[in-house]
C-alpha cells in the first residue's frame, strides 16, 4: 500500500490552505502599494502590465528552480507544451491584464471581495461541463448571496440612494478576470492530471509573466528604477505567487476539490482586513461589512455542497 502524503493530513491541509488565502489576500494591498511606490498611475496600463510581468516571471522561475532542485522532470511532452502555453496565456496573462487594470481603478477592499466571484463562476461552469456537478438549491442560494455581496459593495456612498458605483475598467474588469480564472482553472485541472503540479504552475506563471512583460514593453511601460523598498515589495509579490499557487495545486492533487475549496472564503476576509490595515481604507463602512458577510456565506454554501458531493461513498 503506498504511503500517504503529508498533504493528506487534515491539519496540514488546514494550515496550508489558510496560508495560501492569507498570501492571496495580502496581494491586494501589496499591488496598490507597489503602484504608489513606483508612481504608476491608474491610467498607465503599460506600466501595470510590466509590473505584473516582472512578478509572475520571477514567481514562475522560482517554482521551476525549486522543482528542478527537488529532482522533478521539467520537460513536458509536445501535447503538454501546447496546453501549458494556453494555460499561461489565459490563467496568468489574460486574467491579470484585466485584474491589474481593474484593481488600479478600484479600492483594495472592493477588489478582494469582487475577485471572489470566481468561485461562483466555477460553480456555474462546472454545471454545464460535469454531469456530476449540477447546481442544486444550496449552490444556487450560495451564488445568489455572493452576487448580492457584489451589488452591495458597489452601492455608492451616503446620500446616493440605490445608485451603483460600478466602472467597466474598475469593478467590471475585476469580474472579467474572475471569470477567466474560473474557466482556466477547470482547464488546468485536466492538465495537472499528467504533469507535476509545481512544474505546471511554474510554467504557467513564467509563460504568462513573459507575455505580460512583452505587452508592457510594446506599449511603452516603465516601472522606473527599483529601490530597496519597491524591490522588496516586488520580491514579496513573486514569493507569494510561487508559494500560494504551487501549494494550492499540491493540495488539490492529494485532496478532494471541495475540501480544499471551502477555504476560499478566507481570501476576501484577509483581503479586506489587510487593505484596511495597510492602506487605511475604511473596513468598517456598513456596505463593506455586509458585502463581506454575504460573499463569505455564499462561498461557504457553495463549497460545503461541493465537499459533500466529493466525499467518497462508503
Amino acid at each position: 500500500m503506498p504511503s500517504r502524503s503529508i498533504f493528506e493530513d487534515r491539519r496540514v491541509v488546514f494550515a496550508s490552505a489558510t496560508l495560501c488565502c492569507l498570501l492571496w489576500g495580502s496581494a491586494f494591498p501589496a499591488i496598490k502599494g507597489g503602484y504608489a511606490l513606483l508612481e504608476i498611475a491608474p491610467s498607465d496600463i503599460a506600466s501595470q502590465m510590466l509590473f505584473a510581468g516582472y512578478r509572475f516571471t520571477l514567481a514562475g522561475l522560482a517554482l521551476l528552480l525549486y522543482a528542478g532542485w527537488t529532482g522533478r522532470s521539467l520537460w513536458p511532452g509536445a501535447g503538454q507544451t501546447r496546453q501549458l502555453l494556453l494555460l499561461g496565456a489565459t490563467q496568468t496573462g489574460l486574467q491579470y491584464v484585466f485584474f491589474y487594470i481593474g484593481l488600479a481603478h478600484a479600492t483594495g477592499v472592493k477588489g478582494s471581495i469582487m475577485s471572489s466571484t470566481s468561485t461562483f463562476f466555477s460553480v456555474l461552469l462546472a454545471h454545464f461541463i460535469y454531469a456530476e456537478d449540477r447546481l442544486g438549491p444550496r449552490r444556487i442560494a450560495g451564488c445568489a448571496l455572493g452576487f448580492a455581496g457584489v451589488v452591495v459593495v458597489n452601492v455608492a456612498g451616503a446620500g446616493a440612494g440605490l445608485d451603483l458605483d460600478f466602472r467597466l475598467m474598475g469593478e467590471g474588469f475585476l469580474v472579467i478576470a474572475a471569470f477567466i480564472v474560473a474557466a482556466a482553472s477547470i482547464y488546468g485541472k485536466r492538465v495537472s492530471q499528467r504533469l507535476d503540479a509545481a512544474v505546471m504552475t511554474g510554467y504557467q506563471l513564467a509563460i504568462g509573466g513573459l507575455l505580460l512583460c512583452l505587452l508592457g514593453f510594446v506599449l511603452g511601460g516603465d516601472v522606473g528604477d527599483l529601490d530597496l523598498q519597491s524591490g522588496s515589495l516586488l520580491a514579496y509579490l513573486a514569493f507569494l505567487s510561487a508559494v500560494a499557487f504551487g501549494l494550492w495545486s499540491t493540495l488539490l492533487k492529494y485532496n478532494p476539490v471541495g475540501m480544499v475549496a471551502i477555504f476560499n472564503f478566507l481570501i476576501p476576509v484577509f483581503g479586506v482586513l489587510l487593505s484596511a490595515l495597510l492602506l487605511g481604507e475604511n473596513m468598517l463602512e456598513w456596505k463593506n461589512l455586509v458585502a463581506l458577510c454575504l460573499v463569505a456565506t455564499g462561498i461557504w454554501l457553495v463549497t460545503w455542497s461541493r465537499a459533500r458531493a466529493a466525499a467518497p461513498v462508503s
